[in-house]
């Protein structure tokens, strides 16, 4: 059941950030355009910028969603199996962490903004952090399957360095 929802997520996820690339081009793209002809839409710039942080907290969560976010293994792949899986952990934990405190400071942006419209448009600039809370917790949620996942996992050695023949 996880699995499912976990699977309809990611596809959520996928539709939404490709939704918000197509929108901010196109947002950006107009913005361009009535400039060229000298008649600039100035709310172009500012729905740009809601956009891009929105792009951005997706691309952040398909990235730790898919693995596909930087991490640089090489100083912890050269310690025993031990280690290897306690330093796994700790980043995990630092991970869930992490994201708890994005996720709980961001639904305190969003309370102390919910009344303060946007220069020019009519919305709320909460909406500005709300991407944040939706990141946060995701990154909370992944760390903590990630942490479930080392747990389960049969120690076994650590790769080794390579040797300095090959």
């Amino acid at each position: 059941m996880l699995r499912i929802l976990a699977g309809g997520f990611d596809r959520a996820a996928v539709f939404i950030g490709c939704a918000l690339v197509v929108a901010l081009l196109g947002c950006v793209a107009l913005g361009a355009a009535t400039r060229t002809f000298g008649s600039p839409l100035i709310w172009t710039d500012e729905l740009s910028r809601f956009l891009m942080v929105w792009l951005a907290a997706f691309g952040w969560m398909l990235a730790s969603r898919r693995r596909i976010h930087v991490r640089i293994r090489f100083f912890q792949d050269l310690l025993p199996s031990s280690l290897h899986r306690a330093t796994e952990l700790a980043i995990q934990l630092a991970l869930t962490g992490f994201g708890a405190l994005v996720a709980w400071y961001s639904v305190g942006l969003v309370g102390k903004n919910h009344d303060l419209e946007a220069t020019t448009l009519p919305i709320s600039m909460s909406w500005m952090y709300m991407p944040m809370v939706i990141a946060g917790a995701v990154t909370a949620a992944q760390g903590m399957l990630e942490m479930l996942q080392a747990l389960r996992r049969k120690p076994t050695t650590a790769p080794s360095a390579p040797s300095g023949g090959e």
